[in-house]
């Protein structure tokens, strides 16, 4: 969860300018067991919408004995959304919530004023190995809805809508596209989907929300003139409908939502509205106040060790 800086390319095209509003390239984050391409935060934006962290998650292959053990760690003020297209994760959490996700279905997990949860590779994927790719998000709650109770909430993949017309495939994660409603309800309108198109298709990206954004995943897709190929973050711009194409077979996430009140600090796992509450976060932390999470007690991730003065980025991002 370190902030590591990079340089943000944009777009040189004049055309896609016009469409494109930011262009940024994730860097890699190496967590021990994978490393992960983090697009949200940067230096350059904070948020789209409420999504203020933005993490690709392999493709990743482990052998027999090997997995993700993500221990127990704490969350303030935001909510997770978990994705994946390969590969299964068991989550645990301080409510007591036991769930294996696996691709196409989707974990939303609320901290609210705080919850402490793992993510780990089961004793039975680890027996067998497996690959794993997939999309974590967190959303940025509201600023009345920030010490709300936690929640977890999960649907499977049976549940989530999935539109197919004219060489797109979209599975509606949040929100509405295409017109159809994803079930989740998030504390803000956003719109979240997996798009999967066949070359030479075209898919309208409407202004429903000012701040939309597409994260490219494999092939080559067309904005305005301009290709981008896998691994590359797009903030469009607002107001106009634009027309993603899919040069070759195709797959990209479409996310976004109306802005937020107002910036938000981000430090490790915490996010808040408030500075003040970070730092009351991390002290409750460091003193075991938080909740523990059953069947996952024996492990968990102390708070960093952030020695001199915090820094804070342009638009509110706080770091160590």
């Amino acid at each position: 969860m370190s902030w590591i800086p990079c340089p943000d390319p944009t777009p040189g095209d004049r055309t896609a300018a016009d469409a494109i509003e930011l262009l940024i390239v994730p860097r890699a984050v190496d967590l021990g067991e994978m490393v992960v391409r983090r697009a949200l935060p940067s230096l350059k934006r904070q948020m789209v919408g409420p999504f203020i962290f933005f993490d690709q998650m392999g493709p990743a292959e482990f052998l027999t004995d090997q997995g993700i053990d993500v221990r127990p760690h704490p969350h303030i003020n935001l909510a997770t959304v978990t994705y994946l297209f390969e590969g299964q994760i068991l989550h645990r959490d301080s409510l007591g919530t036991e769930m294996t996700i696996e691709p196409g279905a989707v974990n939303w997990m609320r901290a609210g004023r705080g919850i402490v949860h793992s993510e780990r590779t089961s004793p039975e994927r680890k027996h067998a190995g497996q690959k794993l790719f997939g999309i974590q998000t967190w959303m940025a709650l509201p600023a009345a809805q920030e010490e709300s109770d936690p929640a977890f909430v999960h649907h499977g993949a049976d549940a989530l809508p999935v539109v197919e017309a004219e060489g797109i495939r979209a599975r509606v994660i949040s929100g509405e596209l295409l017109g159809a409603r994803s079930p989740l309800v998030s504390p803000s309108e956003t719109v979240y989907a997996h798009l999967q198109l066949r070359a030479g298709a075209r898919m309208p990206v409407e202004p429903s929300f000012d701040e939309r954004a597409v994260y490219t995943l494999s092939g080559e897709i067309d904005i305005a003139g301009d290709r981008f190929g896998p691994g590359q973050l797009l903030v469009l711009r607002p107001g106009d409908q634009i027309l993603v194409g899919a040069v070759s077979d195709c797959e990209f996430m479409l996310f976004g939502g109306a802005p937020m009140e107002g910036p938000r600090y981000i430090w490790w796992n915490f996010v808040s509205s408030r500075l003040e509450r970070i730092e009351q976060a991390k002290e409750e932390w460091a003193k075991g106040r938080f909740d523990t999470v059953p069947g996952d007690v024996e492990e968990f991730i102390p708070l960093p060790d952030t020695a001199g003065k915090p820094r804070r980025a342009t638009g509110g991002v706080y770091y160590p």
